[in-house]
């Protein structure tokens, strides 16, 4: 097993995994000191999940094209230069502008670095445990970026959470250039209309939802948007059905299994990364908590999803995937619903153990409805089906931040807003809990691996 490997194709996915987290926790302070609104901070966040779930797919298709390790040190590069500008932005607009830069750059290195470790360890056997520790470092840097956040944000000001991303990205470029064997392209055609359609969708989509509650719902940007969203649906739908060259090999999505998993994916990510963004906030406007203190507070919500990846790994030969999902999107539901009741009298120790128990459902959520989309898509198109599946819950993260941030700008005070965040979480967990059991009831689910648990 060769370190070295694993370290430079690992180093990509910490940094996004730091990232998503560590921004929850810097939020507060930069809207702070950047003087931002509610909406432009929300960009500052969903700007980046937004080119990421945008260029996913394009970019995988662009690995296979040119060669996945041109690609992943492209899209390294790509995310070292965007934090650099991201730290010394001297204002919001730049920050907004850096973090479109910086997702971008995830979306070329996320999809090739998969790709790159399962060529680098051809071995079976010695890929399982390669993906074994592949995934416990992503996991771990998810886990541990909210406290990592607070430290830094405390000891070194907010830039310092971007500034750390480049000796990381340096030293993965270089380790990978060193010890990751060059990979061929092949000449396949890029899906460019496709592509563009579903940019204009997303970016339609995030506009209307994060400026309509400040320019007005009926305003003619917002209305706007909303149009060129849906016409770039129909577009979309009207190519994809003509062309053999599609963005998403719709057919899979005729299995009700297949369906299910990514429909439970976009419903988690919405709400786990919608909580994540509302609960950095509130617990700084609402309770007073220092940058260190919130990092410490939003711990529970990330810290036990190592380690229920592992319960995941042991049960799951035992139970059937469909039942363990509906059962984990309930805790994680109910968990929600009941923080729907919080007051500025709630004790955080009530916070905490429903953010413990949600933390601990999704360490299982994430790998079983992996597992349960490989089982449904087969092992002929398992990798197509993986990169569906990411993007579509990096789509599901988009429109889970801006909704939650629609939430809080119309509401009057934090408190409230993070009440009602926490309903309409719930209610998507639930939901998740439903489709789970209806569509993605397995009888026998054996084939889970470590890589499934790294999706969180």
């Amino acid at each position: 097993m060769s370190t070295m490997r694993i370290t430079a194709l690992a180093a990509g996915f910490v940094m996004a995994s730091l990232d998503t987290t560590v921004m929850q926790v810097a939020g507060a302070t930069i809207q702070d000191r950047l003087h931002a609104s509610l909406s432009q901070l929300t960009w500052a966040v969903d700007g980046y999940v937004l080119t990421f779930a945008a260029l996913l797919m394009l970019a995988g298709g662009l690995a296979n094209r040119v060669g996945a390790r041109r690609v992943y040190m492209w899209g390294m590069g790509i995310f070292a230069v965007a934090s650099l500008a991201s730290a010394l932005a001297p204002g919001i607009e730049v920050l907004i502008a850096a973090r479109l830069l910086q997702g971008a750059g995830a979306a070329l290195f996320m999809p090739s670095s998969l790709a790159l470790l399962v060529r680098a360890f051809p071995d079976a056997r010695e890929r399982t445990k390669v993906l074994g520790v592949w995934s416990a470092i992503v996991s771990s840097s998810l886990a541990l970026g909210p406290t990592v956040g607070g430290v830094m944000v405390g000891a070194f000001g907010w830039p310092s959470i971007f500034l750390i991303n480049l000796p990381v990205g340096i030293a993965g470029m270089l380790l990978t250039h060193r010890h990751i064997a060059r990979s061929e392209g092949d000449a396949r055609p890029l899906a460019a209309p496709g592509h563009a359609a579903v940019i204009i969708l997303l970016a339609g989509i995030s506009f209307a939802l994060i400026e309509g509650p400040q320019l007005g719902w009926a305003a003619a940007p917002v209305i706007g948007a909303i149009s060129a969203a849906a016409l770039a649906a129909v577009l979309l739908i009207g190519h994809e059905r003509r062309t053999d060259n599609q963005v998403m090999p719709w057919t899979l999505f005729r299995g009700a299994r297949f369906a299910g998993a990514n429909a439970v994916g976009f419903l988690f990510n919405a709400a786990f990364y919608g909580s994540l963004f509302m609960v950095g906030l509130y617990v700084q406007h609402a309770r007073g908590a220092t940058p260190l203190r919130a990092g410490l507070e939003i711990l529970p919500l990330t810290i036990f999803i190592p380690f229920s990846n592992i319960i995941f790994a042991r049960v799951s030969g035992r139970v059937a995937t469909g039942p363990l999902l509906a059962v984990s999107f309930l805790v994680a539901g109910a968990a929600s619903l009941a923080l729907a009741a919080l007051s500025p009298a709630t004790p955080y120790w009530m916070l905490g153990i429903a953010l413990g128990l949600t933390s601990v459902a999704g360490g299982i959520i994430s790998p079983a409805m992996t597992a349960a989309m490989v089982n449904a898509a087969g092992t002929r198109h398992s990798n197509t089906a993986g990169s569906v599946l990411n993007a579509n819950r990096q789509i599901g993260s988009l429109i889970g931040i801006a909704a939650i941030g629609a939430v809080l700008a119309l509401t009057p005070d934090w408190t409230t807003g993070a009440a009602l965040s926490f309903l309409l979480v719930g209610a998507a967990y639930i939901a998740g809990a439903l489709i789970a059991w209806r569509l993605i009831h397995l009888p026998e689910h054996r084939e889970a691996t470590a890589a499934a648990a790294a999706c969180v």
